[in-house]
């Protein structure tokens, strides 16, 4: 999303639409919520919905507010320490497994931390000269497209620790009722690209994240990438087929994880022989369920498979005799190839690129230095976006980034293969 405007009143009309709008929509998807709800951390990967409204207002009066507003009174300094997450310029912080304790301050509080930094954000936008808001808002923009991030979080982390619930209780009710259970799915088509130096990266005035650029060239082989995703009812074809209990498919680190986790089918995935069945209202329904927003479903064939580990995609992609693409395949198909579909808007798809810095990258100035560089080992590109990626975040070049057994995030697969 990009707010960039030459002229300065429009410009400073622009942020503040975008900034109410952004904030807004982070108490929406909180409103479903308990306060109980939203106090609980289920994992160590994980965030409570509390820490995430609070960690994103915390993010404006640090980086913003602080440097920004001359003689600004903070909410209350002792927050900083509660809810800053990985910033060491910023100061020391509350152990990220421990957030779920925090049971003070109370959401009521959070919120009234929220209207503190709002009004202020907006009373600097008012006042703002020239000058001066060709200096907040590269700052201010970051930290809107910082709380979408945490707005997807919001949903996969309280995602996940529903899932935690013996009785798989519902984010939402659903708007609808349960789609088709059979649906004919469009025959996977293989589309070409006959290889050659490309272009890959973010180039312009637009937003960006740091590690989207430089655009620089790249050489690619020949290849094919399907021009849809892989579905439930095709991933259930490799679990039928044993593809949880053959070593052959799965990467040495993948099968270690498949044996000492228990992995038995994508996460949120039920058997019908699952005891959590009855207590979610679907027992005795046959055949494969799904947990998700809208609470326990039965399995839709057609649908893209999801909350699947780059260990699950890749081993899939072998048993069907293919392979993962590449980041820089799935950015040239996704911007060239005719046909390209579901790029977006569905999930987050692995990619077989590890999470390195482009050539000539240079972290952004200042603190927001650590927002991206000083994680680029040991994980892997995710390409696309998802259900829950907030509307007009995404782009052809954004790059998501997970540890390859992470699987409680909305992230299935593609399939690529050599020419």
């Amino acid at each position: 999303m990009t707010f960039q405007d030459p002229r300065p009143a429009q410009a400073s009309h622009r942020l503040l639409d975008a900034y109410r709008q952004i904030r807004a929509h982070s108490l929406s998807l909180a409103a479903p919520l308990s306060a109980e709800d939203q106090c609980i951390q289920s994992m160590p990967d994980a965030s409570p919905t509390k820490w995430h409204l609070a960690h994103t207002t915390w993010f404006f009066e640090a980086v913003l507010l602080d440097h920004h507003v001359p003689a600004y009174e903070a909410f209350d300094r002792r927050l900083h320490y509660l809810f800053n997450s990985y910033y060491e310029a910023l100061g020391p912080r509350h152990p990220r497994p421990h957030r779920g304790l925090l049971t003070r301050p109370s959401l009521d509080e959070v919120l009234a931390f929220r209207r503190h930094v709002d009004a202020a954000v907006e009373a600097l936008l008012a006042t703002a000269d020239e000058q001066a808001l060709a200096r907040i808002a590269p700052v201010l923009t970051l930290g809107l497209n910082h709380e979408q991030q945490h707005q997807e979080l919001l949903l996969t982390d309280i995602l996940h620790a529903f899932s935690c619930n013996p009785m798989l209780p519902a984010y939402r009710t659903p708007a609808a009722p349960a789609l088709r259970l059979a649906a004919a799915v469009p025959e996977m088509r293989w589309l070409a690209h006959g290889g050659g130096i490309a272009a890959i990266g973010h180039e312009g005035d637009a937003f960006a994240f740091d590690n989207e650029g430089p655009r620089h060239a790249v050489l690619l082989q020949p290849f094919a990438i399907a021009d849809r995703l892989v579905t439930c009812g095709e991933f259930a074809q490799f679990i039928a087929d044993g593809g949880y209990t053959q070593a052959r498919w799965w990467l040495s680190d993948g099968w270690a994880a498949v044996q000492s986790q228990g992995w038995h089918h994508p996460a949120y995935w039920l058997a019908q022989d699952d005891p959590r069945l009855a207590l979610s209202g679907h027992h005795g329904t046959a055949g494969w369920h799904v947990f998700g927003l809208d609470g326990v479903r039965p399995m839709q064939p057609d649908a893209p498979v999801a909350q699947l580990s780059f260990y699950e995609a890749a081993a899939y992609a072998e048993w069907a005799g293919a392979r993962l693409p590449t980041e820089a395949e799935w950015e040239v198909a996704a911007t060239t190839l005719e046909g390209f579909r579901q790029a977006d808007g569905h999930v987050w798809q692995w990619t077989r690129s590890s999470y390195d810095p482009y050539p000539g990258f240079r972290p952004l100035p200042g603190v927001a230095a650590e927002y991206n560089g000083k994680f680029m080992v040991g994980q892997l590109v995710l390409r696309g976006g998802s259900v829950a990626t907030p509307p007009g975040h995404g782009r052809p070049t954004y790059r998501n980034f997970f540890p390859p057994a992470a699987r409680w995030q909305f992230s299935g697969l593609r399939l690529a293969k050599d020419v």
